[in-house]
């Protein structure tokens, strides 16, 4: 699809726009533009879009940005980022949220203290939005969307509005079996009764661990690769002496090995390349093949030259 194709795309309620930059909407900074950027109005106008939209051309979901590359060379199709009118979570009854698919973790767990709801204060940790987490069976400190999730509604490719039991997801260590295109609108968490206070304090130890031990004020993706079973992929990264590792202007964190880090104007392919770097010394030295848990996405463009360099 081209610009000039716009008037044979469905008609939408909400805002469509070619050629849209993604570098300013994820955390890395860097990458390529959208061939075309949905915004839908509700859920009926995402629904109507996908449906008439011809079954050809690839659609991807962005929430935050925090979990991804976008690779230079952009994303064809149509990248679905659901905005205000899907951020909302309310309390059904004393122990379930009804959240919106864009609503981030910080909103949920904030909800979840002023409803008295205890068990979802992990969800402060991970830094995207419902529809990313129920994807990816996002976890942290202890939980996993897997023990909170009730069911979710999704936008399947064909415009079909779906709602899934959690027992439909099969859900692994930070996977899901969601079909593809499939966009997830909204979910309910469910999770036992607890004092608001207990619950910030909670909140406050996670938000305090993560401060001192992340590169929160630095361009970066989150955690780069998933924990091989019995192990913590950081630890495989520092004993392969990648603290420190750059390549252009990505760089493994001095802080937290387990993620990479945009210090200036790295590329995507950069950044990616780097990753492959650290997985290939990983299994060198240990053995074991780490796996991304940060997607990429998108087209690459021409691999970077520059030299790795320890620093």
């Amino acid at each position: 699809m081209a610009a000039e194709t716009l008037a044979a795309l469905p008609k939408v309620a909400g805002k469509l726009t070619a050629h849209a930059p993604l570098a300013p909407l994820v955390w890395f900074k860097a990458g390529g533009a959208a061939e075309w950027l949905f915004e839908p109005r509700d859920v009926a106008d995402l629904q109507g879009f996908l449906r008439d939209l011809p079954r050809a051309v690839p659609v991807m979901a962005l929430g935050l940005g925090s979990n991804l590359i976008v690779r230079d060379g952009g994303v064809p199709g149509v990248v679905v980022r659901l905005g205000k009118a899907f951020a909302g979570v309310r309390a059904v009854d004393a122990l379930t949220l009804d959240c919106g698919g864009g609503a981030s973790g910080i909103l949920v767990s904030s909800t979840a203290r002023d409803a008295g709801i205890a068990g979802l204060e992990f969800l402060r940790s991970i830094p995207g939005t419902v529809g990313g987490f129920v994807r990816m069976n996002g976890g942290a400190y202890g939980g996993e969307v897997k023990d909170i999730l009730v069911d979710c509604d999704v936008v399947i490719r064909d415009g079909t509005l779906k709602t899934l039991p959690v027992a439909d997801l099969g859900y692994t260590y930070r996977h899901s079996q969601l079909p593809e295109g499939a966009i997830v609108v909204a979910a309910r968490f469910r999770g036992r009764a607890g004092a608001p206070e207990a619950i910030q304090a909670e909140m406050d130890r996670i938000s305090a661990s993560r401060e001192a031990s992340q590169p929160l004020r630095s361009k970066t993706g989150g955690s780069t690769f998933k924990n091989p079973p019995g192990g913590k992929a950081w630890e495989l990264v520092d004993r392969a002496g990648c603290r420190g590792l750059a390549l252009g202007g990505a760089q493994v964190s001095e802080k937290h090995t387990n993620f990479l880090i945009n210090t200036g104007e790295a590329t995507s392919g950069e950044i990616e390349a780097l990753g492959e770097e650290v997985r290939r010394r990983v299994k060198a030295n240990s053995g074991v093949e780490l796996e991304w848990e940060i997607q990429r996405v998108g087209i690459p463009a021409t691999a970077p030259q520059e030299r790795v360099q320890t620093q």
